[in-house]
């Protein structure tokens, strides 16, 4: 069973720190750092902590893809490209160390072709088998028609793949339209799905547990902010809270969360075992500065302290 990563949408990410952020003055940024940034390029990221590898396929355009590249190279990660006309977007956190507060600007992407969106088809094909995890996560270029995820699922759907998708808005309405294997909803999410503006707890779950016996998902992971996450299977529903720790930024954390998840499934966790990894993996990044993921020590802490 390979691990394929898909990222439409990857961004070069920026971090830095200023010493007050004022208006109309010129700031003096430090402490600068470039990471590579995008849903399923830091599931690969924080997978390849734990030993496990991935292929981890990216749209790369221009310096900025470039760097992003030799970024994860760095890292040990041997990354597959799809080369593109348009830059590479960059993003960018500033955090004010008077006040530790985090400023995320999200860049927008100058879209893909129609050719280029034929060329991700044809990628996936060349390294999807039967029995593979297809992860799909990150948000959709501007000009990607929004069931383009949907798309990629009906394109492999005759080869036995399990779909894992974790993205938002349109993208997340319209690749739930198909059958995926693990999809992690927030709770807005979650009532989007239902059709509702508001699920309660008992809600939530009765849905989830709905989607699950009518065959939309083999797991449903709700994340529940700092409260930890719940997952839906056909064992039921089990929850993991998260322990009492000091939040240095949220960045990535939904992605690494995925990341615990599938190496749980990958190695055939129990579903307890299977939401604890992806709860220490999601609150480990969060003990992590600016867009720093996990580390596998705090992956190791983490694991210890939950219970």
């Amino acid at each position: 069973m390979n691990i394929i990563t898909l990222t439409i949408n990857p961004a070069l990410d920026k971090s830095a720190k200023v010493d007050g952020l004022v208006p109309d003055q010129k700031l003096q940024c430090h402490s600068i750092v470039y990471q590579p940034g995008g849903g399923g390029i830091n599931v690969s990221r924080v997978l390849n902590r734990l030993d496990e590898q991935t292929h981890c396929i990216f749209t790369s355009g221009g310096d900025t893809g470039k760097n992003l590249n030799e970024l994860l190279l760095k890292e040990g990660i041997n990354p597959k490209t799809i080369s593109i006309k348009a830059w590479t977007r960059e993003n960018l956190s500033i955090v004010d160390t008077k006040t530790n507060f985090q400023y995320r600007f999200g860049m927008p992407s100058n879209g893909l072709q129609d050719a280029e969106l034929d060329e991700i088809k044809s990628t996936l094909d060349k390294y999807l088998n039967n029995g593979d995890i297809l992860v799909l996560s990150g948000s959709l270029p501007q000009n990607v028609p929004a069931d383009y995820y949907a798309r990629l699922i009906k394109h492999v759907s005759h080869k036995n793949i399990k779909i894992v998708i974790d993205t938002s808005g349109p993208a997340l309405t319209e690749a739930l339209k198909e059958k995926v294997f693990l999809v992690k909803p927030n709770q807005r999410e979650l009532a989007q799905w239902a059709g509702k503006e508001f699920l309660s707890s008992t809600e939530q779950e009765a849905f989830a547990l709905e989607m699950v016996a009518s065959g939309k998902a083999l797991y449903i992971v709700v994340s529940l902010g700092a409260r930890g996450a719940f997952m839906a299977s056909k064992e039921g529903i089990v929850y993991q809270s998260t322990p009492s720790i000091t939040v240095k930024s949220t960045i990535g954390a939904g992605d690494s969360m995925v990341a615990g998840l599938i190496y749980g499934i990958k190695n055939d966790f129990s579903v307890n075992d299977i939401l604890k990894w992806g709860v220490a993996c999601g609150v480990a990044t969060t003990m992590s500065e600016g867009t720093n993921l996990a580390s596998k020590s705090n992956i190791d802490n983490v694991m210890k302290m939950l219970k």
